[in-house]
């Protein structure tokens, strides 16, 4: 995907589907959470532009030296792809959100926005044969189809965001590039993302109906969670050890460090 100039017109919705190789519902989701950021602005009829660059930095929100604040992903992974060295640990429950914002970052490097000469990803995913509470249809929990389909998205986007950043380093735009994927037997409650050892997001997922369509078209109402688009909140590491943002920042990243080795089957296969 090209990186489009400000107020550039973007292709059409079955265009960017096409090009990424996802459904039109996740790229009607990506450019909602791209408008509520300001980035895009969308009228009917005339489509869809960029509204604004992504800022190349971001405020940690909140009450002065709280260190936490409600933002958008985005603009959060922009600011951490800047760094040199980037490194990205994240608890998800497919990836998707994960892979839109990557194949961004991808395009900032091959047009020289952005410059990290290491990247490293560790991604955290629910074990395969979990029998997770969501998605399920309303009329028929036990319909396996539901996390079925669930199962299929975390793989292809897993893999996209995979070879979107393996390609940087083919390509040699990146010196290093390490991206490994784990699943544990969690079915997660929340989103997290550690940026750099200096940022997390955390956001609950929250439980909501809505309908849901197969491959082949067959629609039905289903209990699903918000992912794209999900609220996070923002901590930032200080020099202070107590402050709230710090104390976060070192929980969580503790929690993920105890999953990932002793929770974790190694799986790099998705």
């Amino acid at each position: 995907m090209d990186w489009y100039p400000l107020n550039s017109l973007l292709p059409t919705q079955r265009e960017l589907a096409r090009e990424f190789d996802v459904s039109r519902d996740t790229i009607q989701r990506v450019l909602r959470e791209l408008i509520s950021e300001g980035l895009v602005r969308s009228r009917q009829g005339s489509g869809t532009r960029v509204a604004k660059a992504q800022p190349a930095h971001v405020s940690s929100g909140g009450q002065p030296g709280s260190g936490t604040g409600r933002v958008s992903l985005g603009p959060i992974i922009g600011a951490a792809f800047a760094a040199p060295h980037v490194t990205l640990d994240v608890y998800t429950l497919t990836s998707e959100s994960l892979d839109a914002h990557i194949r961004v970052q991808a395009e900032r490097i091959r047009v020289r926005d952005i410059a990290p000469e290491r990247i490293t990803v560790r991604i955290l995913l629910p074990s395969e044969d979990l029998d997770l509470p969501y998605p399920r249809a309303k009329d028929d929990p036990a319909d396996p189809r539901p996390q079925q389909r669930l199962r299929d998205i975390t793989r292809r986007h897993t893999v996209s965001l995979r070879n979107a950043l393996r390609d940087l380093h083919t390509e040699g735009l990146v010196a290093e590039v390490s991206v490994e994927v784990r699943h544990v037997p969690l079915t997660p409650t929340f989103k997290l993302y550690l940026l750099n050892g200096a940022e997390a997001l955390h956001g609950p997922y929250e439980v909501i109906e809505r309908r849901i369509q197969l491959d082949d078209g067959e629609e039905f109402d289903a209990l699903d969670v918000l992912g794209l688009g999900a609220a996070l909140t923002h901590f930032v590491r200080d020099v202070e050890p107590e402050s709230q943002g710090t104390r976060f920042l070192n929980n969580m990243q503790d929690w993920f460090e105890s999953c990932w080795r002793l929770l974790a089957n190694v799986n790099d296969g998705t």
